[in-house]
């Protein structure tokens, strides 16, 4: 049998190939057979039809798989075909380097795109059937475009990413792939990039493939029934959060330098704290989201993950630019020119109290330890730290309508209603109810909101908040919840994020240190329209003194 990329079934009716997980509790994928990656056919339809596989040497019992509605890899080229990893191995072919340092070396001849794509390909076919990381892989695509990268730099061609391997989530269209948004179905391929992909692509950048998200983005953890379950790094038992788990897993895993995720709720800055990453929410409007003039109607941006400050800052100035078809369109700002400067001394507004929600708040110990060290780290490096809290008012009302209507508009385009998940479809309702008056409410109050707001930075630079109330949730936790406390656990894990993106303002999650288990926090910093400026720099001074991205997952390091 030839295993193709997956923890869970993947699985081609007409080659009869395909792999599964083992065991008692595997979950039950039911879907459609999506045309093979590997032999090309298109696959029969299998709806809801269970078949028996044979399990791979060692393994005891038979699997119960059932098709899915996704082949996540195209034919892989010799020598990536047939790898896999062993249990508890450490995971080979590690990308040396981040992306700037992979940028520089393949400018200076020391490495070819080739070789840096092999590798990035090697260690996704070794963390795949772990952490589940990728919806879909760019095997033969990426290889073509890495030796095409060589010929531009042997040619002296030089880009900011020239030949370097990136990914980008599933929400994002790609020329020749589906987006799928963590949605089941038969998607058909995009004819075109979206401009985040296009910007992303004219700076050089090969794209290795599109990363794993939740249904429609709507939860903090990314698991689903159309690709399963994507799991962290640093504890395959957790999530990486939500919704660019996949970004994330891929990024903390090494499998590339840095990924482009998006945020409607917190969806960068949630998974960076909990794989111990650096996640940059820029300004509304900062990374196009054409071909839609916005995103979840405004609440939503592309932005970011990285092990660095400087890593992140440069993918996002790379995505950065408006499409004349936005309907956001900042003025620039200079974040390169942010890396490595001085902030200068900074007033920093300590926030630990979330905005009002109609559900309890509590924040672990842990999440607060964390946030407070981020706190003392500050004052040590000369700033002026003051508790100080956000006058947020009912901001929550008004985020409501938008978001529900945001999952209305994407469940719509859906080619099988029936596959999406329950919870997706009461949020459809409730956004076909909601999509009136009061969304037309919830969008004339945001000038208010920023008013109210906005006050704070009168009086200080910087906001400073946790990154979320709690460590890394368990994965499969809210898996079988209803949708009313499915919502009620995001507020209450979650509470911290989302009100910058009804303001539309920019945010960064950086690492702030681990739980006594060893599962990692995050603290956001916080500031008001175009402040990516202050914030990178702040949060680079950050990573000077703390050096987060020396620590990496167990097994995922480069030793």
């Amino acid at each position: 049998m030839v295993r193709v990329l997956g923890s869970l079934i993947r699985w081609c009716a007409s080659c009869e190939t395909g792999s599964a997980v083992y065991g008692p509790r595997s979950p039950v994928v039911r879907g459609l057979c999506a045309p093979c990656g590997l032999c090309g056919l298109p696959g029969r339809p299998v709806l809801r039809s269970t078949v028996r596989a044979p399990p791979p040497p060692g393994k005891g019992g038979v699997a119960h798989v059932t098709a899915v509605s996704v082949s996540l890899c195209e034919q892989l080229p010799f020598p990536y075909r047939g790898l896999s990893t062993g249990e508890g191995d450490q995971v080979t072919g590690f990308i040396a380097g981040g992306l700037g340092d992979q940028a520089r070396a393949l400018a200076a001849g020391e490495v070819s795109s080739r070789e840096l794509v092999a590798r990035a390909l090697r260690r996704i076919v070794e963390t795949q059937p772990t952490l589940n990381a990728f919806r879909r892989v760019r095997a033969s695509s990426a290889a073509e475009e890495a030796e095409a990268a060589d010929l531009r730099l042997a040619a002296g061609e030089r880009l900011p990413l020239l030949g370097v391997p990136v990914a980008v989530k599933d929400d994002m269209d790609l020329a020749g792939e589906p987006t799928a948004f963590g949605c089941a179905g038969d998607f058909s391929p995009k004819t075109a990039d979206s401009e985040a992909v296009r910007r992303l692509r004219a700076a050089g950048a090969v794209i290795v493939g599109k990363t794993n998200t939740p249904e429609i983005g709507q939860f903090p953890f990314t698991e689903g029934l159309a690709f399963g379950v994507t799991r962290n790094p640093w504890s395959p038992g957790h999530t990486p959060g939500g919704s660019s788990g996949g970004s994330a897993a891929a990024v903390a895993a090494g499998v590339v330098a840095a990924a482009l995720g998006s945020d409607g709720a917190g969806s960068l800055r949630i998974p960076a704290a909990w794989t111990h990453l650096v996640g940059i929410k820029p300004q509304r409007g900062r990374v196009s989201t054409w071909p839609e003039p916005e995103a979840f109607q405004g609440i939503t941006c592309h932005g970011p993950l990285a092990r660095t400050v400087a890593d992140a800052a440069l993918l996002l100035h790379v995505a950065s630019g408006s499409h004349a078809g936005d309907l956001h369109r900042p003025a620039p700002v200079d974040m390169l020119g942010a890396v490595g400067r001085e902030p200068g001394r900074l007033r920093i507004a300590l926030s630990l109290r979330p905005a009002f929600a109609a559900t309890r708040h509590w924040l672990d110990p842990a999440a607060r330890a964390a946030t407070l060290r981020i706190a003392e780290r500050l004052e040590a490096l000369g700033h002026e730290v003051i508790e100080e809290e956000p006058r947020y008012g009912l901001i929550g009302l008004t985020f409501v309508p938008r978001s529900m209507a945001g999952i209305r508009e994407w469940a719509d385009q859906a080619p099988d209603q029936d596959l999406l998940d329950a919870r997706t479809k009461v949020n459809a309702r409730l956004g076909l109810l909601l999509g009136g008056g009061a969304l037309r409410a919830a969008r004339a109050a945001e000038p208010l909101l920023r008013h109210r707001i906005g006050e704070i930075f009168d009086r200080f630079d910087v906001v400073l908040t946790p990154s979320t109330a709690v460590p890394p949730l368990r994965t499969g936790e809210m898996a079988h919840l209803s949708t009313r406390r499915t919502d009620s656990a995001m507020i209450a894990a979650c509470p911290y994020s989302w009100p910058w993106n009804i303001l539309g303002w920019p945010g960064v999650s950086v690492p702030a240190g681990f739980t006594d288990g060893g599962l990692p926090l995050g603290a956001q910093l916080l500031g008001p329209g175009g402040g990516e400026p202050l914030l990178i720099s702040l949060a680079g001074q950050l990573e000077d003194d703390l050096r987060w991205f020396e620590r990496w997952p167990p097994g995922f390091g480069p030793g």
